[in-house]
């Protein structure tokens, strides 16, 4: 029996800061709910000198991570340094020592989670990592244990609260891409290098842990299809509100019988639907299971003390194991193989914004291409632009397939008449 558990804190950083403060806020209900005291033993920091506001005694802060790692009398190590330097290897030594880890690392997870989850089950070692997905939102939790008893078919999200606050100040407040990263920075939002936010690789590497969770396979970073948000142009939200939509950079995976298809991109989705009323910094993950239907997650995807509550979250449920001896019991082992779809079986619709010469017979050329790969048009616009001679068209697709998509992008590409083109992805089908 435990009369007390002890923990060792790799990081006192934001999360870090967040987890030292809830466990010392909140002893009395912790130990009412787990019977026994759970303290910090050893802390490490990067800087001894570094002034800290954490009212943790400074004589347990380390700067050697291996005393940690080694030390016997620790029962739980919550890795919250972030980032791939040297977390793989912690969390990997920690559980061929023994110990219960407990982790907010999303690269670390998405990368390597795989080969770390089969080496907990190998050392009979819990390994919780809640809090690398969308922050206070307990979704890891709600795949393994709240909807266990059903099929995932899908799953579609905003798992990245710097890319909806940039969206929500351009839509909302009618700002520039620029103008509303500008904000997202100086709020602290988006980081000093915002590349793997607004590029689409922070919501793809939680994309692969939600996916592999929920379908029961491995899927790995290179099998999403990334597309950054840096492609939404001037106008487009304006675009998609005529059609009835909103534009949001979403993260999404399904499966079906032609297999899995994994995607993070902007996306339209219709006006009517609940992420679309999803705004600023917060996060939502919007589920589709075969026996509950339709279920949604909402709440903040970062921040010190929501990602906090996620990672002592995991450590009760670390120590509820280690109390009643059952750690590692849990099976992480993939049950079906991985089958990425083909592009021929990835249904959307599709809306294509060209700039073309102002001409007779351009339109028929177009709608000849959509004709011939099998593309049928829901809608045509056309605007006047700002070059006398020019026109844009807005054309918006029925559902197709994303291999027809790139076909008739292709032979557009090809129309002398036509000057420029890109697209908004469409509205999942």
């Amino acid at each position: 029996m435990h009369n007390e558990i002890s923990i060792g804190l790799l990081g006192l950083g934001t999360v870090g800061s967040g987890v030292a403060t809830i466990l010392q806020q909140h002893q009395e209900d912790l130990r009412h709910k787990l019977g026994t005291k759970v303290s910090i033993k050893k802390v490490l920091i990067k800087d001894k000198n570094k002034e800290r506001l954490s009212a943790l005694d400074p004589s347990i802060f380390t700067t050697d991570i291996d005393e940690l790692l080694t030390d016997p009398s620790l029962d739980i190590i919550v890795e919250v340094m972030g980032g791939m330097g040297g977390a793989k290897q912690a969390i990997e030594k920690a559980l061929r020592a023994g110990k219960q880890v407990v982790t907010a690392n999303k690269d670390v997870m998405a990368e390597h989670g795989h080969e770390l989850l089969k080496l907990a089950d190998e050392k009979k070692c819990d390994l919780f990592y809640e809090a690398s997905v969308a922050g206070g939102i307990p979704i890891i939790r709600t795949l393994e244990d709240g909807l266990a008893s059903d099929r995932i078919a899908g799953l579609m999200g905003i798992v990245n609260g710097t890319t909806n606050f940039i969206l929500t100040k351009m839509k909302q407040e009618n700002m520039s891409y620029e103008e509303a990263l500008a904000k997202a920075t100086e709020l602290g939002y988006a980081e000093a290098d915002p590349t793997a936010d607004v590029d689409g690789w922070d919501a793809a590497r939680k994309m692969v842990i939600l996916s592999s969770l929920a379908f029961s396979t491995e899927v790995r970073l290179e099998d999403v299809l990334v597309r950054g948000m840096k492609e939404i142009q001037a106008g487009d939200l304006e675009i998609a509100e005529g059609f009835g939509y909103t534009i949001k950079m979403v993260g999404s995976s399904k499966k079906d019988e032609d297999g899995i298809e994994v995607a993070v991109e902007p996306i339209l989705l219709p006006n009517l639907h609940p992420l679309s009323s999803v705004n600023n910094e917060f996060n939502a993950v919007y589920i589709y299971g075969e026996a509950v239907g339709e279920t949604m997650l909402y709440g903040p995807g970062a921040g010190s003390l929501p990602t906090a509550t996620s990672v002592v979250s995991d450590i009760i449920a670390a120590c509820r194991n280690l109390l009643l001896e059952v750690n590692g019991q849990r099976i992480h082992a993939a049950q079906h193989a991985l089958i990425i779809k083909e592009e021929k079986y990835r249904f959307a619709k599709y809306l294509h914004r060209l700039l073309v010469n102002d001409q007779v017979g351009v339109l028929t050329q177009l709608t000849a291409i959509y004709s011939k790969h099998g593309a049928s048009l829901q809608s045509v616009m056309q605007h006047p632009a700002d070059n006398e001679g020019q026109a844009e068209l807005v054309l918006l697709t029925h559902t197709i397939s994303r291999q027809q998509h790139l076909d008739v992008l292709n032979d557009i590409k090809g129309l002398a008449s036509v000057i420029s083109h890109y697209r908004i992805e469409g509205e999942n089908a």
